[in-house]
């Protein structure tokens, strides 16, 4: 007769591996890191390269492990799951305690591009705490340059191609009568650890300092084709090829106030144009169903906020990231405020983040294991700690 055995005494090797892969791919990180004490095989399974794609892709497909990180007073972050947002995490970022100024460049498959007020880039997995410092580069302007305004854009993301993340960086100097004397792109490779100039662009930065979004496996940023243009254009950086190209934007009513915006959403460019209406503020978020296509723009929400009235145009609604089941928008304003916008009923709910003052930045990302250069400088030299297997 065949004895049965208790479940209390089954052993590691009596589950088989796949088994154990399937449960592990369901967990968050913070278990998957406190699971990597518990043998050898996990550990090494928890850390195989390939388990960390399988990990983030699931993530990324069922729209789970997201969060929102938010930056306040210059140098604090938390985050918090906006689909049940009552609950805030403190997060130690790479400076530690140092009180300096942190902006975000841009996120990535759980990785933040992160810039201080010394102009040192960090790149800063808040999930795993590990986090490293870019090798600096120069700016290959004549001396003569530092008389002249200066535009910096920057962009940060992932090539699937050749399995590199990329950070870009487009510095512009502005001279007199709205010319420009120079302009320069370079490319840091994570893999390589380096940066590398890459082809000039043809195009005008504005702004003093502005980020890309990442959508379509391209960075974007608004800019203009001539200096003397009042209108902005939608360009695109191809982390593959590392080509530039234009957009076309969807066709927009041209005679009213517009503050534009571009982000990512689901996967997709969104635009928000936020103008005046007669006695409203609308705020109206386009989609681009299909990447490089005109036509495909489509228009998600058309939305009246007469609240706004009194602030407009300095304040601008920004939409962050569908609900988990896809029913309801989240945004945030420059009035540092969260709202459920219903896709169905329209009505729109205020989201409360209890203990968080006033908000800086706002970013979305999905909580992985995606590891750093190893060979790169880690901050403060603080490499991962000894893992510790119990017996």
């Amino acid at each position: 007769m065949a004895t049965l055995t208790h479940p209390k005494t089954l052993t590691m090797a009596t589950v088989s591996h796949d088994l154990t892969i399937e449960i592990l791919r369901g967990l968050s990180v913070k278990d998957l890191l406190r699971f990597q004490c518990v043998s050898k095989l996990w550990c090494s399974s928890i850390n195989d390269s390939y388990f960390i794609k399988l990990h983030l892709s699931d993530s990324l497909k069922t729209n789970t492990n997201h969060s929102l990180i938010l930056r306040k007073c210059g140098y604090d972050f938390v985050s918090f799951n906006y689909d049940s947002p009552k609950t805030t995490q403190r997060l130690n970022h790479p400076l530690g305690e140092q009180k300096k100024l942190l902006k975000i460049l841009g996120s990535c498959n759980g990785l933040l591009a992160l810039i201080d007020d010394d102009n040192r880039i960090f790149l800063w997995n808040p999930s795993t705490r590990k986090s490293q410092v870019l090798p600096s580069t120069e700016i290959d302007f004549s001396s003569e340059s530092i008389f002249f305004p200066r535009s910096t854009y920057y962009g940060f993301g992932y090539d699937p191609i050749s399995g590199d993340y990329k950070l870009v960086r487009m510095v512009q100097l502005h001279g007199n009568n709205n010319g420009y004397l120079h302009s320069e792109a370079k490319v840091y490779s994570l893999r390589s650890n380096c940066w590398r100039r890459i082809k000039d662009f043809c195009f005008y930065l504005i702004l003093y300092r502005k980020f890309g979004t990442l959508a379509n496996n391209a960075l974007h940023w608004m800019v203009f084709k001539t200096p003397e243009s009042w209108k902005q254009n939608l360009v695109g950086f191809d982390l593959g090829t590392e080509e530039f190209r234009f957009l076309e934007l969807p066709d927009l009513c041209l005679d009213k106030l517009f503050c534009y915006d571009i982000k990512a959403m689901g996967g997709y460019n969104c635009l928000t144009a936020t103008y005046r209406d007669s006695n409203d503020v609308v705020a109206d978020v386009w989609i681009m169903k299909e990447y490089g296509v005109k036509e495909s723009w489509v228009k998600l929400i058309s939305w009246n906020q007469p609240h706004l009235l009194p602030c407009f145009p300095s304040v601008v609604v920004v939409p962050l990231a569908f609900s988990k089941n896809g029913d309801k928008v989240l945004f945030s304003s420059d009035v540092h405020t969260f709202v459920w916008y219903d896709l169905g009923s329209k009505k729109v709910e205020k989201v409360g983040i209890r203990d968080v003052p006033i908000i800086h930045d706002v970013d979305l990302y999905v909580q992985s294991l995606v590891p750093l250069n190893t060979h790169a400088l880690m901050i403060n030299n603080e490499m991962p700690p000894q893992v510790i297997f119990l017996p």
